[in-house]
């Protein structure tokens, strides 16, 4: 479990999806009796001391009416209609999801069955960095790592068409990371047209795209992104 500072106030808490009811009991104790109401992309817990918990959905929408709602006690969730108990049920849920990586240089394509990664490929192509002050005529260098760069993201491209594009019909979802930049690169590749139109949230940053760091990725996306207002 992990947590940043949120824009605006509050904290993030990544939590993980078999802690999830853990988490919210333990929210509970430290803030008194909680509330839940439940929509199609957030389950929010006000408890009685006034803070507020805002728990985002992982691959929404949560299959519970809006409206419903959760009081005390939260030591167990196995009332039906229960957003707490629905939450943790669709995140702990398995899925077949591909996941594409890419920063100048490295990049991973792979389909994930849950937390299982099932098919996978991963690759780097040198991509120079600035020039240092003495070397080659800026121009030309600007057009050499220009070139690499574009052959850099062809090169993701080609794999994500390779790895992804035979599940594209079972896949749940399609995540993205690495760099930004590189990804806007990517996404100009007509072949990958099926694969963004499954793109969902959230955008993975993450370290040069390396078969370790694709394997971690299901850390990252299927944990429930929670706002904590106290």
């Amino acid at each position: 479990m992990t947590a940043r500072p949120a824009a605006g106030g509050g904290r993030w808490v990544a939590v993980a999806p078999e802690r999830v009811e853990r988490w919210i009991d333990g929210f509970a104790a430290r803030h008194g009796a909680v509330e839940a109401t439940a929509a199609p992309d957030l389950v929010r817990l006000t408890a009685a001391d006034g803070a507020v918990a805002e728990c985002h959905v992982p691959f929404p929408p949560l299959a519970v009416p809006p409206g419903d709602r959760h009081g005390p006690p939260l030591a167990s969730h196995a009332e039906g209609g229960d957003p707490v108990a629905a939450l943790a049920a669709h995140a702990r849920r398995d899925r077949l999801v591909g996941v594409l990586l890419v920063r100048l240089g490295g990049y991973a394509a792979g389909v994930f069955d849950g937390e299982r990664l099932v098919a996978s490929k991963v690759g780097s192509r040198q991509v120079h960095g600035r020039s240092a002050a003495g070397g080659w005529s800026q121009q030309r260098f600007a057009r050499r790592r220009e070139k690499q760069s574009s052959e850099a993201l062809e090169a993701a491209a080609d794999v994500a068409a390779r790895v992804l594009l035979p599940y594209a019909a079972e896949l749940e979802a399609v995540l993205l990371g690495g760099d930004r930049r590189a990804i806007d690169g990517v996404r100009e590749d007509r072949r990958l047209a099926p694969l963004l139109a499954l793109e969902r949230a959230p955008f993975l940053t993450v370290p040069d795209p390396r078969l370790a760091v694709l394997r971690e990725t299901p850390g990252l996306f299927r944990a429930v992104r929670v706002r904590v207002l106290d």
